[in-house]
């Protein structure tokens, strides 16, 4: 049998749940699709799914080797593409993911201008603050922000990211503005509880010692927007990035606290599944993103003023 039919039934297999969506997709009997997937087990000398009448279910084994196909597939149907295109074209669907907040602040204007140079490409976004599998989702290209897990995907810096720590003028005029770590330790708080990469509420002081900031919380919440709206709204000190906040200091409706204090600088990464056979209109996108978030200039006001 043909290997690389033989791997793409056994992907269509995962992706539709049974053999017989498998088939389908290819024009085949649910018995010669079962026939496919044996013979790559029968060579490997592994099983790859657990079958039954109702369920299939990929072995441990199964679920690495249906990672690696996705990714040969894809690779193959890429170099036929690019191969038969004397003049390349951008075209076809980008999947995006990006967190939730940084989407919707800077993501929209940024596609926007993508999707007007390239007319023949549809963009598909996943706003999300979960963990995104790349390759288990399909996404082509997933931003990510902070410190990143080892892996096999590519990673491409676009931009630094600090956290601050900032209140609203009303907060401040009522409870005073925090000039000490003792003193921002008794500010109230408004706080993301959904944080990943930024860990807890620490800065560090001109002698190099660390604090940790735990004080009374008045606020918890699982959106960056609504901490922004609250802080904004003067509930108390609020710590984030400068993606969320920069706008509102560079306006003046938030103020920066502790100013000379150091915060944890992150990170804005492109994340995407492997440099071979990039598709162009992936390549493109990279580069649009580069452009627009190439300084810390776009996304940090709150550290040129």
């Amino acid at each position: 049998m043909d290997r690389l039919v033989s791997m793409s039934v056994f992907v269509a297999a995962v992706e539709e749940g049974s053999l017989v969506g498998a088939g389908r997709r290819f024009g085949l009997s649910p018995s010669m699709a079962g026939k496919h997937v044996s013979a790559i087990e029968d060579q490997l000398g592994v099983r790859l799914l657990q079958r039954s009448t109702r369920v299939l279910k990929l072995t441990d084994v199964g679920q690495a080797y249906f990672k690696r196909c996705k990714l040969i597939l894809e690779d193959y149907e890429d170099a036929n593409r690019e191969a038969q295109r004397a003049h390349q074209t951008v075209r076809g669907v980008l999947r995006v993911a990006a967190p939730t907040t940084f989407g919707a602040i800077h993501l929209g204007p940024v596609v926007a201008r993508y999707l007007a140079a390239y007319p023949e490409v549809t963009v598909e976004t996943t706003l999300s603050d979960r963990y995104v599998d790349l390759l288990m989702e399909s996404i082509d290209v997933a931003i990510r922000i902070g410190r990143l897990k080892d892996s096999d995907l590519v990673a491409q810096r676009l931009a630094p990211c600090h956290m601050v720590f900032c209140a609203a003028p009303s907060f401040l005029a009522r409870h005073g503005v925090p000039k000490t770590v003792e003193q921002l330790r008794q500010a109230p708080r408004v706080a993301f509880t959904e944080a990943v990469s930024a860990g807890d509420w620490t800065l560090t002081d001109p002698s190099g010692r660390t604090h940790l900031i735990d004080g009374p919380l008045r606020l918890a919440v699982n959106n960056m927007q609504m901490l922004l709206a609250a802080a904004l709204a003067g509930i108390g000190v609020a710590y984030g990035p400068s993606f969320v906040f920069g706008e509102s200091i560079a306006s003046g409706t938030l103020q920066i606290l502790m100013s000379q204090h150091k915060t944890s600088e992150l990170a804005i990464h492109a994340i995407y599944p492997t440099k071979r056979h990039v598709s162009l209109k992936l390549r493109r996108f990279i580069e649009h993103l580069q452009a627009s978030f190439g300084t810390a200039l776009t996304l940090d006001p709150a550290h040129r003023i």
